[in-house]
């Protein structure tokens, strides 16, 4: 048993077509807004999440200012994931940005998998608009920390909002972390969280059957990651 899958999202963004290219189809754009760090060479994109090496994408369409898209190869097991960006520029400088994530997810607890992914799926393009919107032209260095393993994940979150002042609203304004940092609340589903300050993008994402993570996107300070993964660890250090 197993579970083909697509899930389409669209926006608009104040963004050239070309500023859109440059973040969905080289290294230091996808950095920018999506997991890890990227590089796209040879007709491969690669992707790093940690130190976790994520199956390589090949590049099947490249029209620059109008269309990219790879996958996966097809698995033993039928296992692929293909993305597909699709770019139409409108009037006065923005641009349509259409994401297609498609592919097949075997197995009989595909719908744990299927629904992390579609969480995080939302997450990430909710980060590429607003990167393309507050960020667009600038490259952030990533960075993901893991924190202690979760096993009430109810009461993971509860954890992180109480240190945000409580449950947070996309446009709420929050003071969290360590410094600490003040941002504003820009995307919130059931397993993940994004913050947008002046100087980067925080995220917090619920790992599939692990920690709770940090993966943030900064645009001055590249030196945070140890810092952040204290944190996690002083957040949960009762455990969860």
């Amino acid at each position: 048993m197993g579970h083909a899958f697509e899930l389409p999202q669209e926006a608009l963004v104040e963004a050239a077509p070309e500023e859109v290219w440059e973040a969905i189809s080289t290294g230091p754009g996808i950095d920018s807004w999506f997991m890890g760090r990227n590089e796209v060479a040879g007709g491969v994109v690669r992707t790093v999440f940690g130190d976790f090496a994520m199956p390589e994408s090949t590049v099947t369409a490249a029209e620059p200012g109008k269309r990219f898209a790879h996958s996966s190869a097809t698995g033993e097991d039928g296992r692929f994931v293909a993305y597909e960006f699709l770019i139409e520029g409108r009037d006065r400088g923005s641009t349509l940005v259409r994401l297609v994530t498609s592919g097949f997810l075997p197995g009989d607890d595909w719908e744990d998998e299927f629904e992390a992914m579609s969480r995080g799926m939302e997450m990430y393009f909710a980060t590429l608009v607003v990167h393309l919107g507050h960020f667009a032209g600038r490259v952030a260095t990533p960075v993901t920390e893991f924190g202690p393993p979760v096993g009430d994940w109810p009461r993971a979150w509860e954890l992180l909002y109480a240190a945000l002042g409580g449950p947070p609203s996309p446009g709420d304004r929050v003071r969290f972390g360590p410094g600490p940092v003040e941002g504003v609340v820009y995307f919130r589903n059931s397993q993940t969280l994004g913050i947008r300050a002046d100087h980067a993008i925080y995220r917090f994402l619920q790992g599939f059957h692990g920690p709770m993570i940090a993966a943030h996107l900064l645009f001055d300070d590249e030196r945070e990651g140890d810092r952040w993964r204290a944190w996690l660890d002083e957040l949960y250090a009762n455990g969860t």
